[in-house]
């Protein structure tokens, strides 16, 4: 196990080079200036302004010297200024980082809440009604956009019955309460889609996991059908299901960065969306390297957990 971990960590640096590569050099494609957006349109004709900004920026210099100045910033924990309000990207990271983990965090768990439950009676009662209904519920969770389904629950639940707040963000240290209160429908929003899709995948493992032999050997031996799936089938059939859940972590960042847009979440997706208006290269290329480093990590995480669900998954 520890060489293996240790092998998959070291292929965490050169994948992060390649992100940070291609997010350098797509950003650069981008149409506009940022030098021209920070100085708005009133100043937008001083050229010696102009002039200065782009150097101070380092704009002025050929692509691979920029790319190679900030990257070797970034290695040294320099992520450099935000060219919005010159403020350090990496507090800036910072500060955003706490309410995208909260969403997130809050998220997964309301996916795996739904999912797990319906996913265990569906497949234990095929083809009934209750079966039908949790495979239409699946679909359309899987069919209906995470933004959509958020303005659902705002008008639901905030404009009409007025029972839950439709945005903000209150730090969980200064009231859980409260917290909680404002991120419900958010994550919601952005866990349904992850909980009906796990909720098909647990459905169909156990489908086929009941067929195999010690399954009806355990049935056989008179075991109640409840220890049957729970003591012996679940845990098989939770490996698939492990797997794509790792490789659906990077949707739950990506369908962040729409939610906290939504829901005035001053999370790293409402970051990400402001400073690509306002063309801030440094911090949208540092929000792209951590949520990067968010997905390998998580799909490492998914590794691992193989062997604590089975215990014969041998690491190699």
């Amino acid at each position: 196990m520890a060489r293996y971990l240790a092998r998959r960590l070291l292929l965490i640096p050169p994948v992060l080079v390649l992100v940070s590569i291609i997010a350098f050099s797509i950003i650069l494609l981008l149409p506009g200036d940022p030098a021209l957006a920070i100085l708005g349109e009133e100043r937008s004709h001083d050229q010696a302004a102009y002039a200065a900004l782009r150097s101070e920026l380092g704009l002025d210099q050929p692509i691979p010297v920029q790319y190679l100045t900030w990257a070797g910033r970034a290695l040294h924990g320099d992520l450099g200024l935000s060219a919005r309000n010159q403020q350090p990207v990496g507090s800036l990271i910072v500060l955003s980082l706490g309410p995208t983990l909260e969403l997130s965090l809050l998220a997964l768990g309301i996916a795996l809440l739904i999912a797990l439950p319906l996913g265990v009676l569906a497949a234990a009662r095929p083809n009934s009604l209750f079966d039908l209904l949790g495979t239409a519920l699946g679909l359309a969770g899987i069919a209906m956009p995470s933004f959509l389904l958020g303005i659902l629950l705002i008008f639901a639940f905030g404009v009409w019955l007025h029972v839950l707040p439709t945005g903000g963000f209150v730090d969980p240290t200064r009231s859980v309460a409260d917290s909680l209160r404002l991120m419900l429908l958010p994550a919601v929003a952005l866990g349904a889609g992850l909980a009906a899709t796990l909720m098909r995948q647990i459905r169909s493992e156990l489908l086929d996991v009941f067929g195999q032999d010690y399954v009806t050997t355990a049935h056989a031996k008179g075991l109640s059908r409840a220890r049957v799936v729970l003591g012996h089938a679940l845990r098989n059939a939770l490996i698939p299901v492990i797997t794509l859940l790792g490789v659906q972590i990077g949707r739950l960042f990506g369908g962040a960065v729409v939610i906290e847009t939504i829901f005035a979440i001053p999370g790293m997706g409402r970051l990400a969306v402001q400073s690509i208006f306002l063309r801030d290269f440094p911090v949208v290329q540092a929000i792209v390297l951590v949520m990067a480093l968010a997905v390998l990590l998580s799909n490492l995480l998914a590794d691992v957990l193989y062997g604590v669900v089975d215990p014969r998954v041998a690491y190699h």
